[in-house]
């Protein structure tokens, strides 16, 4: 029988809990993760009326997009909403998990959920993060090099995009002088030794320090392991806000609305003026998005997709393209998807019902 914990450390390996924003309040909000879970319900938001669809269906766990308590909670009487949901999770043992900015950022996350509903190719993170990679530069013997970029790649170390076990290796002397007190496992004590050795260099994501360093001691042969780890200033191209793309055939902007419309099962679209050429270059945000119009101009995007444009947001299109605004749920409402493919495929024994409650707070007339 798998426990909470299980969904909870499978879902945080594809979308870390390091990759959520500051303000964010991603991951087990309410329950226990030591609790047996063989029922869960996928929502994009949590309300009363989710509860209520969860109790229906006997699930222990909700997996939800956005966190029902984004701000601290300093009583539970049920004067609101925020309130009245938890409380109500609680009275029937139902736990909540979010993952939210976290999996926005991940490259496969939101973003290319929408990209795949309009067909985009050529896909690009829109604003890549920076300051999210370490370098580590190791310093071992040239007969155990081997086995310790091994170890190093087995921990998750050396993925630079669609390339694996990625690492730089030099040669060199190592010299040393062991106290009385060590315990070398090559000279002796009280006694200056050289060894050639290899450095080997690998980049990993820095929310894996602990991981990968545990790793390297554990490889490595020396009782003192002389290594440097250093932050790096790149961009991690696989981690960022946005997406930006390419439709196969170039289209009138109308027709693209319609196409917009029909793929991602659209209402209405707020947009402003059309602009002097065809549609192919699609830049998209799924939730609010607005921070990244100027970089959608920068990239020279036909279109720019996102929801919560503000009035004079608007106005920087600026006739350099189109701002589309589609609606904050309708935007996100395929996240679902993601949540349903990622479980279904590692945790075949537990039952997955994807919510069938409406949580839009948004009518149109």
């Amino acid at each position: 029988m798998n426990k909470i914990k299980d969904i909870v450390q499978h879902l945080e390996r594809i979308a870390p809990l390091a990759y959520q924003e500051s303000y964010d309040n991603a991951g087990l909000i309410v329950g226990d993760a030591s609790k047996n879970v063989s029922n869960i319900l996928i929502t994009l938001d949590v309300t009363e009326e989710v509860i209520d669809e969860a109790i229906s269906k006997n699930c222990e766990l909700i997996v939800a997009h956005h966190p029902i308590i984004f701000k601290g909670l300093k009583k539970l009487t049920g004067g609101n909403y925020v309130e009245r949901t938890v409380i109500k999770a609680i009275k029937n043992d139902i736990a909540i998990y979010a993952s939210h900015t976290n999996l926005d950022n991940i490259k496969n996350g939101v973003n290319a959920k929408i990209a795949e509903k309009l067909g985009l190719k050529n896909l690009k993170i829109l604003s890549p993060k920076k300051g999210q990679l370490a370098k580590l530069s190791v310093f071992v013997p040239q007969e155990e090099s081997a086995n310790l970029k091994k170890a190093l790649h087995k921990a998750g170390a050396g993925q630079i995009g669609e390339y694996a076990d990625c690492a730089f290796e030099s040669q060199g002397t190592g010299s040393f002088l062991p106290s009385d007190k060590a315990n070398p496992s090559i000279g002796e004590k009280g006694k200056l030794e050289s060894v050639e050795e290899t450095k080997i260099e690998v980049i990993f994501p820095m929310h894996m320090k602990g991981k990968i360093l545990g790793a390297m001691k554990l490889a490595h042969p020396y009782e003192e392991v002389a290594y440097y780890l250093h932050q790096l200033e790149n961009t991690f191209d696989d981690l960022g806000s946005g997406m930006i793309g390419e439709i196969d055939s170039p289209m009138p902007a109308k027709e693209f609305f319609d196409y917009l419309k029909e793929k991602m099962d659209l209402e209405v679209i707020k947009h402003t003026a059309e602009i002097n050429r065809k549609i192919q270059k699609v830049a998209l945000c799924g939730g609010s998005g607005s921070f990244l119009i100027s970089q959608a101009k920068a990239l020279k995007a036909d279109i720019y997709i996102s929801s919560d444009i503000k009035y004079h947001e608007f106005f920087d299109a600026d006739g350099s393209l189109i701002i589309a605004d589609i609606g904050h749920y309708e935007s996100e409402r395929f996240t679902n998807e993601i949540f349903y493919a990622i479980l279904k495929e590692n945790f075949a024994n537990i039952a997955l019902h994807l919510g069938q409650t409406v949580t839009n707070p948004i009518k149109y007339y």
